[in-house]
């Protein structure tokens, strides 16, 4: 029992870091994103049949990938996180809300959930594992 509370107080001693671990994964989750859509522009145009959505694919491409690297290293994450929210909005309210919950691609739930933490990461910064911190 004492063994297991001593590993259990040495992993909380990375408690702090464990939030920067999740922005670093977030942004390169979002840069490579930005990436695929940028070698596979036709992507974008199967999200949706709205008709002006070529003319935010410069937009969505470049915040996800500038976006993304930034928000990974820590380096002006507040800005990176709030440049994003347009497109994750869009995602949420605009495209994925008509396929609704608990569907197969989850398209939804991951974008719900990309858009509540950058919510979380304007509010709340990067993190102690920021370039912004050195």
């Amino acid at each position: 029992m004492n063994t297991l509370k001593n590993q259990l107080d040495t992993v909380s001693k990375w408690q702090p870091y464990a939030y920067s671990f999740i922005r670093i994964y977030l942004g390169v989750a979002l840069f490579a994103r930005g990436a695929y859509l940028i070698m596979h522009p036709e992507a974008i145009y199967r999200l949706d049949t709205i008709a002006e959505m070529h003319m935010y694919y410069s937009y969505i491409t470049i915040m996800h990938v500038l976006g993304g690297f930034m928000l990974a290293l820590g380096f002006f994450a507040r800005l990176s996180a709030f440049l994003q929210l347009p497109i994750l909005l869009s995602a949420v309210f605009l495209i994925h809300i008509h396929e609704g919950l608990m569907m197969g691609g989850q398209s939804l739930e991951l974008a719900a959930l990309v858009l509540f933490l950058l919510i979380i990461f304007l509010i709340f910064g990067p993190g102690p594992l920021a370039v912004n911190k050195y």
